[in-house]
């Protein structure tokens, strides 16, 4: 069995976050997006971006 790894995905609007994350779960990347983007837009203080820029940092690029 091929052990699943989180990586950001080349199909990406920003930096590939949300798509990465899309990939990992087998889900379209629009719903992430769109889920990401509610969830930081209702929640006190936009720590959305926060962990977008955190998430941004620490998940590799998907190798060649």
């Amino acid at each position: 069995m091929e052990e699943k790894k989180l990586y950001r995905s080349e199909n990406k609007m920003l930096g590939g976050v949300c798509a990465g994350i899309a990939e990992y779960f087998g889900v379209d990347p629009t719903v992430v997006r769109v889920a990401y983007a509610v969830l930081s837009v209702f929640s006190t203080g936009f720590p959305g971006l926060l962990l977008y820029i955190i998430l941004l940092i620490i998940m590799p690029k998907k190798p060649l």
